[in-house]
Parts: structure tokens; sequence; C-alpha cells
């Protein structure tokens, strides 16, 4: 998101709305947060095993093939993702 707008309920809905008629409800996800990156790899892939991992206080193995490592923070903790 950009400096100073937030996640309102109404965007949330939005995102989860564009991701169902683009892709199939199997991909909408439960919980939408904001970030200000998500990790990709260095390929520009996004690392979505990494965030996996982070979320779950696992180490990530493989954080130097990542363009932006730094990122994997935002999702450490976060009482939102707690099972």
């Amino acid at each position: 998101l950009a400096h100073g707008h937030t996640l309102s309920p109404e965007l949330v809905t939005k995102i989860q709305k564009t991701i169902r008629e683009n892709t199939s409800p199997f991909h909408v996800p439960k919980k939408v947060l904001a970030v200000t990156a998500i990790p990709v790899t260095r390929s520009n892939k996004v690392a979505e095993l990494a965030v996996r991992e982070t979320i779950h206080g696992r180490p990530v193995p493989n954080t130097e093939a990542l363009a932006n490592p730094e990122s994997l923070e935002q999702f450490k903790g976060r009482v939102e993702l707690a099972s």
C-alpha cells in the first residue's frame, strides 16, 4: 500500500473478489495483510515457501536465493497469521 493508505474491509473484499474472478476460489486468501514488499527470488518469482516457513517460525534454508530477504521480517510474529 502507498504511504498513508489503509487496508480497509472494502479493499480486502475487492482484492478477494478480483482474485476469485481471475483465478479460482482455491486461490482466494482467507487473510489479506498489508506489507511493503513480498519476497521474490532473483528470477522474480514469489517465494511462497519462504513466507510459509517464516510464518511458522522455521528457518528459511535458502535466503541467498532471494532478491529481497529482508522482506521476510514483515511475516515474523504476525498475530493475524497465528493458527
